[in-house]
């Protein structure tokens, strides 16, 4: 399928938020190319090669980080985009900023941000995604952020479906541009947010048996597991495990990418819509897993948590990493000197916005930034957080 109507136009787009002189100035590139390319230079993204995926600063050059992991859902999600004939281009930007929002230490970072902001909104990775994009991340000589396409930001904040009660970073964003936070996202977004499950569902799995987290005993457990490994291993008979494992999730990526074509195809038959904006008011969700498939990928989710993420080992690490962020933050708030001139110079006056201009600088930093700093304040390494 080719340039279905189901696609996002990037000449109808509804623009920027602010308006730009020349906009066709740097090279023949659509509205969405120019937002992917404004991502993948900017420096947050540069970031995420230093940020928590599943393991915390991993030691080992061949674990997955937010970079590496963001790169592998931007080629499931480029894939799934072209084979229904949506917008490639926002499909993989939208792939790409996922996660730029995410502090180090992954979600134990943002449990201690979002413990520190009790009393001051809380925080949110996704929403903080979207203020790292529009106001944080700020290489123009006349405006904050990158000045994103609508479409592009709306799908980041969109991504997992309407928002009912935006958090606090969100909410301040959407009432400078609004980005119709009650109504479903695009099928581009759609399809980012599947491909991120397709993405960690099973290289996690790579990087857990790697690491010894994980056996395959243990993944055996799981009948569509099981019935891949029979099939990897009736194809290539006396092949090297490991080499049947890289197989494995290669063949659990490929029959996910062929089922969400599928369904989605099925459901957007059934459901009729023949525009972008039917997309948005269609409901429902468009893109997605079969039924059968969405039971065994719970399944596969909820094994994941209980023999990986929440490891002993994992868990402990993550303990120490909230600690860590918490005791970043206490210092910082008692003397913001602490931070660069470009921070503290910068300090809000009132109890709130300090209070959030210290997440900003906290949740900005990788893994190994933030272990250093620990270091220079504390006089000491935190240890505990790497595990592999």
């Amino acid at each position: 399928m080719i340039g279905s109507p189901l696609a996002s136009d990037p000449h109808a787009s509804r623009g920027r938020e602010f308006g730009e002189a020349g906009a066709g100035a740097r090279g023949p590139r659509s509205a969405f190319q120019r937002d992917r390319d404004r991502i993948v230079h900017s420096i947050a993204f540069r970031r995420l090669r230093h940020k928590t995926q599943v393991f915390i600063a991993p030691d080992g050059d061949h674990y997955r980080v937010r970079l590496t992991h963001s790169l592998e859902v931007a080629q499931i999600g480029r894939v799934i985009a072209r084979a229904l004939g949506l917008d490639e281009d926002l499909a993989e930007a939208l792939c790409l900023a996922h996660d730029i929002g995410h502090p180090p230490f992954g979600h134990a970072g943002e449990e201690a941000l979002d413990a520190a902001l009790a009393d001051h909104g809380g925080f949110d990775h996704n929403a903080n995604t979207l203020r790292v994009l529009m106001r944080l991340e700020s290489p123009y000589c006349d405006h904050d952020g990158l000045n994103l396409t609508w479409e592009l930001l709306e799908g980041l904040a969109k991504h997992n479906g309407p928002v009912t009660a935006p958090p606090w970073a969100l909410a301040e964003l959407d009432a400078a541009f609004p980005l119709d936070l009650t109504s479903y996202p695009s099928l581009e977004a759609q399809v980012a947010t599947i491909a991120d499950d397709i993405a960690y569902d099973n290289h996690d799995i790579d990087d857990g048996l790697r690491a010894g987290f994980l056996s395959l005993d243990d993944l055996l457990e799981l009948p569509f597991v099981a019935e891949q490994w029979r099939t990897v291993e009736r194809r290539f008979p006396g092949s090297a495990r490991d080499r049947l494992l890289r197989e494995l999730v290669r063949s659990q990526i490929g029959l996910m990418v062929n089922d969400v074509l599928d369904e989605t195809r099925r459901r957007l038959a059934e459901s009729g819509v023949r525009s972008v904006d039917e997309v948005r008011a269609a409901g429902h969700a468009l893109a997605g897993f079969s039924p059968a498939l969405a039971v065994e990928e719970r399944a596969l989710k909820q094994f994941m948590y209980e023999r990986l993420y929440f490891h002993p080992e994992q868990l402990a690490a993550a303990a120490r990493a909230r600690e860590v962020i918490a005791r970043l933050y206490g210092a910082l708030a008692v003397d913001p000197a602490l931070m660069p001139p470009s921070w503290h110079q910068t300090m809000p006056g009132d109890a709130t916005g300090r209070a959030r201009h210290i997440a900003d600088f906290i949740a900005g930093m990788t893994d190994r930034y933030a272990i250093d700093t620990y270091a220079r304040i504390f006089g000491e390494a935190p240890e505990g957080l790497r595990n592999v």
